[in-house]
C-alpha cells in the first residue's frame, strides 16, 4: 500500500489526506500544533467528509523518525517548505515529493540547494498548483491543441478573491497577522497566496506554445497595519519569449471571487474560469466564425483536488513521467513573484535570466 506523510494539518492538509484516502493510500497527517491535530480529527475532517477516518494516523513529525513514506506531502506556511523540504528528503526518503504552493518565499537562494539534494537522492518533486490538474483545464489543453483560434495575440488571467474564505476556513486565525498570509515576505499576500494566476498564465502560454515569460513590469498596492505586511493587489504586464504581451492580476479584495484566463487569438478566443458558479468550472471556445463549444464541468470542493491526487499516483508509478507540476515549473513562478517585487518596488521594468 502507497504510504503518504503529510505535514501540515490545516485546511490544505485535510483535503490532501481525504484525497489521498479515496485513493486507498495510508495516510499519516503530522502537525507540530496538537491543537491542530485536535481540530482535525474532531472538526474539520469529520465537517467536511461527513466522519473522520481512523485509518489516518495522527502524530506530530518527530514521532516518524526512522520511518521511510512512498509520498512526502508539505502542506506547511511557505516560509518553512524548502527547509522541512530538504530534511524530509533525507529522513523520509520519499520516491515523490509534493509541496504546496508557492514554492518557497520570495528568494530564490534556497531552491539550489533543493534542487541540488532531489537530484542526488533521485526524489522527484513537484509544485501543487493543482488548478493545472482539473477536468476543465484538461479540456482547455485539448482544444488549444487544435489551434482553433488562429495566432495567439494577448492572454489574461486573474486571481482576484477576498481573503474572508480563507479565514473562514481556518477560525483559528483572528486575521493576517496571525499567519504567513499577512506577509509577502513569508510567501504571503496576493502576490504568493493567489500565485495561481501567475501559474496557470505560465502553462497555457506553454500549451500555445508563447515561451517563458522574460520580462516583467509590476505595480503593487502594499499595505502595513494591525502587524502585518502585505501587498493586496498585483498588477503585473508580463512579456514573453516569443514576445507576446499579457496581464496578470491578483489580490486579496475581491467578492465575489474572479479567477479567469483568456487566451485571444487571430481566429476567435478560449476562456478558462474556476467556480462559474459554486458547483461548476468553465471553459469555452468561441470562433469568430459562430463556432461555439461550452463546457461546464460540475465539481465539489474536494474535485479542485482530485486530479492532483490521482496524478501523485502516476507519477508514484512512474517517476520518470512528465508532469504540469514540476519543480521547474513551480519555480519560474517563483521567478516571476521575485520579478514583480523588484519591479515594483524599484519602478523599473525587470527580465528574468535563465
Amino acid at each position: 500500500m502507497t504510504s503518504v506523510k503529510i505535514l501540515g494539518a490545516g485546511s490544505i492538509g485535510n483535503h490532501l489526506a481525504h484525497g489521498s484516502r479515496q485513493q486507498g493510500w495510508q495516510v499519516t497527517l503530522c502537525d507540530i500544533d496538537p491543537d491542530a491535530l485536535d481540530r482535525t480529527r474532531d472538526d474539520i475532517y469529520p465537517g467536511r467528509y461527513g466522519a473522520w477516518d481512523e485509518s489516518i494516523r495522527l502524530c506530530r513529525p518527530t514521532d516518524t523518525e526512522g520511518e521511510r513514506f512512498d509520498l512526502v506531502i508539505i502542506g506547511t506556511p511557505p516560509d518553512s517548505h524548502i527547509p522541512l523540504a530538504l530534511a524530509e528528503i533525507e529522513q523520509s526518503r520519499p520516491k515523490v515529493m509534493l509541496i504546496e504552493k508557492p514554492l518557497c518565499p520570495p528568494d530564490l537562494q534556497p531552491c539550489e540547494a533543493l534542487i541540488e539534494l532531489a537530484a542526488s537522492r533521485n526524489v522527484r518533486v513537484l509544485v501543487g498548483y493543482n488548478h493545472r490538474l482539473t477536468r476543465h483545464t484538461e479540456i482547455a489543453r485539448q482544444w488549444i491543441a487544435e489551434r482553433l483560434i488562429g495566432e495567439p495575440t494577448t492572454l489574461r488571467a486573474m486571481t482576484r478573491e477576498h481573503w474572508g474564505g480563507i479565514f473562514g476556513a481556518h477560525p483559528w486565525l483572528n486575521g493576517p497577522a496571525d499567519t504567513y498570509l499577512g506577509f509577502t515576505s513569508r510567501g504571503g499576500g496576493a502576490l504568493g497566496e493567489h500565485s495561481h494566476a501567475i501559474n496557470i498564465w505560465q502553462y497555457v502560454a506553454e500549451l500555445a506554445g508563447l515561451g517563458r515569460i522574460v520580462e516583467v513590469s509590476c505595480l503593487l498596492d502594499e499595505v502595513e497595519a494591525d502587524g502585518a505586511a502585505y501587498d493586496r493587489i498585483a498588477q503585473l504586464s508580463v512579456r514573453t519569449e516569443s514576445g507576446l504581451l499579457g496581464t496578470i492580476v491578483q489580490d486579496v479584495v475581491t467578492r465575489p471571487a474572479q479567477k479567469w484566463l483568456r487566451l485571444e487569438g487571430s481566429d476567435g478566443y478560449l476562456e478558462w474560469q474556476v467556480s462559474c458558479d459554486p458547483d461548476h468550472d468553465l471553459v469555452r471556445l468561441v470562433r469568430h466564425d459562430g463556432e461555439v463549444r461550452e463546457e461546464r464541468v460540475a465539481k465539489t470542493r474536494p474535485d479542485d483536488f482530485r486530479g492532483e491526487i490521482e496524478h501523485l499516483g502516476h507519477v508514484l508509478a512512474d517517476p520518470a513521467m512528465t508532469s504540469p507540476l514540476d519543480l521547474s515549473a513551480g519555480l519560474d513562478t517563483m521567478k516571476v513573484i521575485v520579478a514583480a517585487l523588484e519591479s515594483a518596488r524599484e519602478g523599473r521594468l525587470v527580465r528574468i535570466q535563465g
